[in-house]
């Protein structure tokens, strides 16, 4: 049976029965993360063989009756727990999909999890599954010293020369955070970011002041001056460290003080017994610097899954006609590859 659950005590107790969640699946991340017009709901379902739950945001088709759901930035999708080796998801996907019809949600996009177990299987036959990247993990089951030598080459050099310099502390007060917040925007300045990633003030605090799961800000220093070249927040929950956020200033790159935080994070990240590090992806999931600057960490790719369903076939070809006939036929075929392709029509025109 569907539960639709939107209260944060309900949603906290609903995830917390399974064996495994993330940061990303909590109501305090869908809270933080969604837009004006973005609903977080947290579909539960339940039967003898087994649970799901699958948080998603709902949010309006401007214009018509119509809604579609997505997921947070980042790794969500379904948990899953199978009490019986019979579990299976036909009538979970009956029930979804009535439950979707009778809500007029008409699509689901959603980033998967690459840590998180069965979610392939309790999509299958909903939509379409697609592998467009990697992400970078560094498997902190592995000995210490193992790890540090699957590092590059390059990046041992730049770490050893790093540390005589520099040191890494935890940023705990409010100079600390607003000199990362400074930090971190002057670093999306420079790669020209797209506006989603300037996120405000408000983003930062309660992002770092959440009761749901753990927060590590550590800056990275000039031990001579003491000034602030680097910050990185990332998020500790379950058995996974996630890499959310970072930035450097320009005129220090040089100094190598991200490099110099994530490794200082993964020697924490070992003494309180974690087994996943998540650096993320490329942008985009590409195969560009950012994914070769990860990949200097470590060699163990696991898949970045999306997925895509489209709930009503019509009703979503009549939005995209629509779409077209009031931008007269301005869409290329690159267009159409995005999904929701009516959700980049409005884009084109501007």
């Amino acid at each position: 049976m569907i539960q639709v659950i939107r209260e944060k005590k309900e949603w906290k107790r609903c995830i917390n029965t399974f064996p495994h969640h993330d940061f990303y699946h909590t109501y305090s991340y869908h809270e933080l993360s969604r837009k004006q017009d973005e609903e977080p709901i947290l579909i539960s379902y339940e039967e003898p063989q087994g649970l799901v739950a699958l948080p998603l945001l709902v949010r309006p088709i401007i214009g018509t009756p119509y809604k579609d759901a997505t997921s947070v930035y980042g790794y969500a999708g379904p948990l899953v727990m199978k009490l019986k080796p019979s579990f299976n998801n036909k009538k979970f996907k009956e029930e979804l999909i009535a439950f979707l019809m009778q809500n007029h949600i008409i699509t689901i996009f959603s980033r998967l999890h690459p840590f998180i177990e069965h979610q392939d299987e309790v999509l299958e036959g909903l939509g379409e599954i697609t592998n467009p990247g990697f992400v970078v993990n560094i498997d902190l089951t592995q000995p210490i010293d193992i790890q540090r030598q699957n590092y590059g080459s390059r990046l041992k050099t730049y770490l050893n020369k790093a540390r005589k310099t520099c040191s890494v502390y935890k940023g705990t007060t409010e100079d600390d955070i607003q000199e990362f917040i400074t930090i971190y925007h002057e670093n999306m300045d420079r790669v020209n970011a797209n506006e989603s990633y300037f996120f405000d003030e408000r983003y930062f605090y309660k992002l770092l002041l959440s009761s749901e799961y753990e927060t590590e800000l550590l800056l990275c220093k000039i031990d001579e001056t003491d000034e602030i070249i680097a910050g990185a927040i990332f998020i500790l929950t379950d058995d996974i460290v996630q890499y959310h956020l970072s930035g450097a200033k320009t005129e220090h790159l040089s100094l190598g003080g991200i490099k110099l935080i994530i490794d200082e994070m993964r020697l924490r990240a070992n003494d309180m017994n974690y087994k996943f590090f998540n650096l993320g992806g490329g942008r985009a999931n590409r195969e560009d610097s950012l994914m070769a600057f990860k990949s200097s960490f470590s060699k163990d790719l696991m898949p970045f899954k999306l997925w895509k369903f489209i709930v009503d076939q019509k009703i979503y070809d009549k939005l995209i006609e629509q779409e077209l006939k009031r931008l007269r036929n301005s869409m290329t075929d690159k267009d159409l590859e995005y999904f929701p392709a009516y959700r980049i029509l409005p884009q084109i025109s501007n």
